[in-house]
Parts: C-alpha cells; sequence; structure tokens
C-alpha cells in the first residue's frame, strides 16, 4: 500500500456511507492522532485500539495485526455527521502550509487535519500555535 491515510480516509468514507456503526483500519500511531482529533472535533463518536486474536488461515500472511476501530457517529434522523472526508496531500504531492495560510474547509464548518513539528494537530490549533505543516486532510 503506497499511502495509508488514503486508505484510512477512503474505508471512513464508505463505512459511512454504507451506513456502518464501526470501522476497522490498521493500526498506526499517525492513524491514531487522526483518530483522536476527529473524536474531539465530534466526528466519530469514538475509537479503540484492537489486538489481534489468534492467527487465521485467511490470513494471506499468517499474522494479524493491531486494528483501529472508529465508532462512527449520525445525526437524531440518522443524517451523516461526516458529508465528506478528502485526502490532501498525497505521496505523489505534497501539499505544505505556514501558521498564516493554513485553509479554512466550508468557511469554517470544516477541519483542516496537518502533521506539524509539534505533531498532528487542528488547522485551527495549528494556527494558534503560530506552527505550519503538511496538510493531511479535510473533512467536513
Amino acid at each position: 500500500m503506497t499511502d495509508p491515510i488514503a486508505d484510512m480516509l477512503t474505508r471512513i468514507r464508505n463505512a459511512v456511507h454504507a451506513r456502518h456503526q464501526r470501522v476497522d483500519i490498521p493500526a498506526s500511531r499517525l492513524k491514531a492522532d487522526i483518530a483522536k482529533i476527529l473524536e474531539s472535533e465530534g466526528f466519530i463518536a469514538g475509537f479503540s485500539t484492537v489486538e489481534p486474536q489468534a492467527a487465521t488461515k485467511d490470513d494471506a500472511d499468517g499474522v494479524e495485526r493491531p486494528s483501529i476501530r472508529l465508532f462512527l457517529k449520525y445525526g437524531p434522523r440518522g443524517e451523516q455527521v461526516i458529508t465528506g472526508i478528502e485526502r490532501v496531500s498525497r505521496p505523489g504531492r505534497r501539499v505544505y502550509f505556514g501558521s498564516k495560510e493554513v485553509p479554512r474547509v466550508m468557511g469554517g464548518l470544516g477541519t483542516t487535519i496537518l502533521t506539524t513539528s509539534r505533531g498532528v494537530m487542528t488547522g485551527k490549533e495549528a494556527a494558534k500555535a503560530g506552527v505550519g505543516g503538511e496538510v493531511l486532510c479535510n473533512v467536513w
């Protein structure tokens, strides 16, 4: 897999459109940080790390890896909380912004997630801290 973050976002997008209650993604520290931001911004109900069970014969290499289980959130009448999620910086085209140029998503209704020298944070937090970085994704 060349872009694990894009894979994570695609899994979330597909699960939301299919109205699933949860989605499992392969675990990494960066993905856990993104999940933490999605939870704090109110886009998901929560997340947990799921440790692997005993390996099954279905695995390609016989080894299961830890995963992150995201619990998706919907409105009172079943409307989607995450209406859009897109990857901005990709392996083929990295996108960086300074602290003063961090873009707003949907006029401030969405969230930009950046990776900075101080860790993964939202665009608002990065602008407040005075740091820029690589824009991972936009969520609205």
